[in-house]
């Protein structure tokens, strides 16, 4: 067998190795259900890996709708896994626990209105479990929609160590007896100034508070925009504010969480 030349043989292998390269599938990050326990009680989360799988990527702590977690948030956790962030979905209602009648979204939201330490020992039940999924619990941003983002100003209010807080049409009214002093971390306030569900008169007092209080803050509303207005494929959605909000939380992310 004649010996091929040093040159010849060197561009083989190369061929070879850009072939083996192109036909090999790229590793792709994949969701799962979580489930986890808070105060004794089975809770069903949802973990969605970065999808550059990097073990440092920043952590987005996810907080839905009266719904309950539905593949609505797990979209939302897919996009954000697209732009290199892991993202934990919590569950604030309980295993199984996905409520489609307004009486019943009423309740379960209604209770934890109702107890607020209960609603904070789940958000942070939520990022004990998301670390045991190897997330950076200390690199981490918490967002929310409609009574998610409530859940989320409830958190900041609360002291919890994140580097930013986002919501999404959600409730802005301070409970009595509560306040902003020991917030942590940016609040960023996207809201449909036409949303009747939650007037511009609590917009401007939460922005008042925050101002009075010190924390660093950014309130942007959508013209036009009702309540829900990201929710696709509903009468709600308005896609100009949804992209737009959108685009600025991506911005937001990239602002607070690198190092």
């Amino acid at each position: 067998m004649t010996a091929l030349p040093l040159r010849q043989l060197l561009l083989l292998l190369l061929g070879a190795s850009v072939i083996l390269t192109m036909t090999l599938p790229a590793q792709a990050a994949s969701g799962k259900d979580v489930v986890y326990k808070v105060r004794g009680e089975a809770y069903e989360g949802y973990y969605m890996p970065a999808a550059r799988m990097s073990s440092s990527a920043p952590l987005v702590l996810l907080i839905h709708d009266w719904d309950g977690l539905t593949d609505y948030e797990k979209q939302r956790a897919k996009m954000l896994s697209d732009q290199g962030y892991n993202v934990f979905a919590a569950d604030l209602f309980g295993q199984g626990v996905r409520p489609t009648e307004v009486k019943d979204k009423r309740q379960h939201t209604g209770e934890l209105y109702k107890d607020r330490e209960k609603m904070r020992a789940l958000m942070m039940g939520a990022m004990k479990a998301a670390a045991k999924q190897g997330a950076d619990t200390d690199n981490s941003v918490a967002m929310g929609y409609c009574f998610g983002g409530a859940a989320v100003l409830e958190l900041a209010r609360s002291g919890a160590d994140f580097k930013g807080f986002a919501t999404f049409h959600g409730g802005l009214k301070t409970p009595e007896g509560q306040d902003y002093a020991k917030a942590k971390g940016k609040i960023l306030v996207m809201h449909g100034s036409a949303d009747s569900a939650i007037p511009m008169e609590q917009f401007a007092q939460l922005t008042n508070e925050l101002e009075a209080a010190k924390i660093d803050h950014e309130m942007i509303t959508y013209s036009g925009a009702p309540h829900a207005f990201t929710v696709f494929g509903s009468g709600r959605y308005q896609e100009v504010a949804d992209k737009q909000s959108w685009k600025r939380f991506s911005d937001f992310l990239d602002e607070m969480t690198a190092n």
